[in-house]
């Protein structure tokens, strides 16, 4: 018999409050994302939803693990944060700030972007340094400007604690180990799935509710405004790397892809982001240099950062302040909920093949 997993469909309502008004505790952010998930259906419009390593099949048990570890200080090196600081429920699973901002105040040079949706990746970080969630979930705990410390530490800790090495003895049956802990951190996150808005039910035929200017940036979306070249697939992201020209000629030069692969042409090309909730996780860009939807936009129309590599994509658009207002109303209906229920169709189980839009 098949295991039926939840999968924790997250709606994107930020709380009211904003930030916690204790700065202390802005850095260790509530656990706010629903308690009772959904059926193991993706939502509409993913398709194929996660799709989980052939090693590490996902359980109720392995995901709840991966929650608690998530959310606990207790993989940074001072116990001040935990992954959830830079990846905010409150901010759409992203960070606040330009760049991530880890113990000590220590400071990144790349932005944390969302979680949302991880599963549909194929590679991890701006560089697509890691090839799946399960390398990429122990990289920031020993990186020195992120959580700050040890594998070896924090396995030390976990197999010091009843609770932590109870659960992994009850997944797994060498308990607590590097590879175990990356398999319930990366359980998890696959579980994050964000989507069933109304552009996807108005591409499935199911609602005609996208509002004239909503319509009207979808068009501008797929046609002149050359969105789809990039943004494209189930997730609004083609999993590739573009040479899009932000921050070029700022120093310290930021090379992207091309840390990771020491290809010429990789020279400052970075992960195409996925445009699902992007409402909430400003600012942008792989180093956060952009504060609002409509910069960003009007940075494309500009025709980018121009630099010898620049994606080819990437051209002057042209677009009308109102064709710039219709592209943010189209990307503001991307990041919201529907409401109701949807009909449902069977191509969107999630153990299907990923479709094109």
């Amino acid at each position: 018999m098949r295991l039926c997993v939840p999968v924790i469909v997250v709606l994107l309502v930020l709380e009211a409050s904003g930030a916690a008004s204790d700065p202390d505790a802005s850095r260790l952010p509530r656990d706010t994302l629903p308690a009772s998930p959904s059926p193991d259906v993706a939502p509409l419009g993913l398709a194929a939803g996660r799709v989980a390593a052939p090693d590490n099949p996902i359980t109720v048990g392995k995901v709840a693990l991966g929650r608690k570890l998530f959310f606990d200080p207790v993989l940074s090196l001072d116990r001040t944060i935990s992954c959830a600081t830079c990846h905010d429920p409150r901010h759409g699973l992203a960070a606040h700030e330009p760049t991530a901002v880890g113990i000590m105040g220590r400071r990144g040079r790349r932005n944390a972007p969302t979680v949302f949706n991880a599963a549909l990746g194929q590679s991890f970080f701006w560089d697509g340094r890691a090839t799946s969630l399960e390398e990429q979930a122990l990289k920031p705990i020993e990186n020195p400007n992120e959580l700050g410390n040890s594998v070896d530490e924090v396995l030390r800790r976990l197999r010091g604690d009843a609770d932590y090495s109870g659960r992994f003895e009850a997944e797994f049956a060498d308990g607590v180990t590097a590879a175990n802990l990356a398999r319930a951190i990366a359980s998890f996150e696959r579980t994050l799935l964000v989507g069933d808005t109304r552009v996807d039910r108005f591409l499935a035929a199911q609602d005609r509710t996208l509002s004239t200017a909503e319509r009207q940036g979808l068009w501008l979306f797929d046609s002149r405004g050359r969105c789809w070249m990039c943004h494209a697939g189930p997730n609004f992201s083609d999993n590739k790397f573009h040479n899009t020209g932000v921050s070029w000629g700022k120093e310290p030069l930021d090379l992207g892809r091309f840390d990771v692969t020491k290809r010429d042409e990789d020279r400052g090309r970075f992960k195409t982001p996925t445009l699902r909730g992007v409402a909430h996780t400003g600012p942008y860009m792989h180093d956060g240099s952009i504060k609002t939807l409509r910069e960003v936009i009007e940075f494309y129309n500009r025709g980018g950062g121009r630099n010898p590599n620049l994606d080819t994509a990437v051209q002057p658009l042209n677009l009308s302040s109102d064709d710039i207002d219709n592209l943010i109303a189209l990307l503001e209906a991307l990041s919201e909920p529907a409401t109701g229920s949807p009909k449902g169709r069977p191509d969107d189980r999630v153990n299907h093949e990923p479709q094109e839009r």
